[in-house]
């Protein structure tokens, strides 16, 4: 069982600089749009093989009332529509990543955010065995992201499979 590769890049997130007021919902999810230029370093697990790449990651977004949608390009491709929700009763985000295809498969995520540590946790069960995956984004700025792409057995304790860092290409 190997994750896509596209879930690796997952979106950069930020909050936006002090002296603006900090956008509520989905709105604050709106740092996810423009370019980016990520490298990661992928480590040998059961869940990825070692190796070093680097994309160009354009992410298209745009929202609507209660949505926010982006379109993820990478290197040029379009790879999957990410539409994000926000439950202002909860305090609860979800994500519905699409792939590109003609049958995608949409598994509903989650995002927890608490302050400039934005993580994507999702579940794999096969065979009766649950493997919990996350993203972790730490943000040093708003257009600077070191990220890891995570793996545990338990829920606990957590094995790296790959580190990275996105940096912002201004227009």
């Amino acid at each position: 069982m190997r994750v896509l590769p596209w879930m690796m890049l997952c979106l950069p997130i930020c909050a936006f600089a002090a002296v603006h007021p900090a956008p509520q919902g989905v709105e604050k999810l709106a740092a996810y749009a423009g370019t980016w230029k990520t490298v990661i370093h992928h480590l040998d697990t059961p869940y990825s093989k070692a190796g070093t790449e680097s994309h160009i990651l354009k992410n298209d977004c745009w929202r609507s009332s209660g949505f926010l949608a982006c379109n993820q390009i990478v290197d040029g491709d379009s790879k999957a529509l990410i539409v994000f929700l926000y439950d202002a009763a909860s305090g609860k985000y979800s994500s519905y990543p699409i792939p590109a295809g003609v049958t995608p498969d949409v598994s509903p995520g989650s995002l927890v955010i608490d302050g400039a540590i934005w993580i994507f946790p999702w579940n794999i069960t096969h065979d009766g065995k649950t493997t919990h995956f996350r993203v972790r984004n730490f943000w040093s700025s708003k257009d600077s992201i070191e990220y890891h792409q995570e793996y545990s057995l338990d829920g606990s304790h957590w094995i790296s499979m790959a580190e990275g860092h996105e940096t912002r290409i201004k227009p």
